[in-house]
């Protein structure tokens, strides 16, 4: 059975609370004391996914893991499922709460929230942690390219089917039997398909999908926004094996981000918080005592968007992250070589 290393030191997970919030029940979990740090999980996913890793992370911080509208215990109305009106969710959470500023670890949809957040609120963001972060780049898993498409609510009903969860079960097993990088995240994407047991659930999940991704690949970009990142203490943390967004946009990013930090789990795929979160721990506390919160004035954020990216073309920013890319990931393999 597999153990997770942190369950012995830190006891019992947190519960979850709920605060209404324009009508709508708000489903988050807190804990700790001290500076804030607000975890933003990923499409289809909940505050659960955090619930092992809260009590070590809240040892000197306070913790907010809320449950994105529309997904886990929050209420999943016909609504506003873009990452701005998750941004305006999240800032109107933590208003409820009482916190100002806070330090945002997001993972998959939850780091395009966390971006945007830092975009539309960088007086409230403190430093910016991206988990195998959606918006880098178009590719994403042909996955969710097929349940974009129309039709997709009867695709994931026959999942619920009976008998149909032990035939993907053992589907999901198959492929980490062949070490595929799809079989790394295969039964957490299967976690995805339990948690919508329901049309009101499934309809929230493809309306949030559908804002991000179609059938050819992921919607939105941040990269055209990297150079605010100067300014934002920046770390992001990426599996080798993340067969939902692939590592070269780890790169991408990084080579796209003045000053970020970049963390590489090998070997780990979507979810390296779970594939080691001892590590994952360690890296954010380290983070977060060695780098100085940013300190956006509503007066310096507009001198900067004024200027915008000094002397460089959307054709010679291309270039240059693609060589970038080319770089890191050669630099990579040869010394795996060796």
């Amino acid at each position: 059975m597999h153990t997770n290393p942190l369950q012995s030191v830190t006891g019992e997970p947190v519960r979850l609370r709920y605060h209404t919030v324009h009508g709508y029940r708000r489903a988050y979990r807190i804990a700790g004391e001290g500076p804030a740090i607000l975890l933003i999980h990923g499409i289809g996913g909940s505050s659960a996914t955090w619930k092992n890793l809260i009590p070590e992370l809240a040892r000197n911080h306070t913790v907010i893991a809320p449950d994105l509208l529309g997904h886990g215990a929050s209420d999943k109305p016909r609504a506003d499922y873009s990452v701005a009106g998750y941004a305006n969710g999240i800032r109107d959470l933590l208003g409820v709460l009482g916190i100002e500023r806070a330090t945002l670890i997001g993972h998959s949809l939850g780091g395009g929230v966390a971006m945007q957040f830092a975009y539309q609120f960088p007086e409230r963001t403190d430093r910016l942690i991206l988990v195998s972060a959606g918006g880098v780049g178009r590719e994403v898993t042909p996955v969710l390219r097929a349940v974009s498409l129309p039709g997709a609510d009867l695709l994931l009903s026959t999942l619920s089917l009976p008998g149909m969860r032990t035939q993907v079960g053992l589907l999901t097993r198959l492929m980490k039997l062949l070490d595929t990088d799809l079989g790394q995240d295969a039964a957490e994407l299967l976690n995805v398909v339990d948690a919508l047991p329901d049309a009101t659930s499934r309809a929230a999940f493809i309306s949030t999908l559908r804002s991000v991704v179609d059938w050819r690949g992921q919607l939105i970009t941040m990269l055209d926004r990297c150079y605010l990142a100067a300014g934002m203490p920046t770390m992001l943390l990426w599996g080798t094996r993340d067969s939902v967004l692939p590592v070269r946009h780890a790169y991408r990013a990084h080579a796209a981000m003045p000053g970020s930090r970049l963390e590489i789990f090998d070997g780990a795929g979507h979810f390296p918080f779970h594939a080691d979160p001892v590590r994952f721990c360690a890296l954010i506390d380290d983070f977060i005592s060695t780098t100085t919160p940013a300190d956006w004035s509503p007066e310096r954020w507009r001198v900067v968007l004024r200027k915008g990216r000094p002397g460089r073309t959307p054709g010679v920013i291309g270039a240059a992250l693609h060589r970038a890319v080319e770089r890191n990931l050669r630099e990579r393999s040869e010394r795996s070589a060796t």
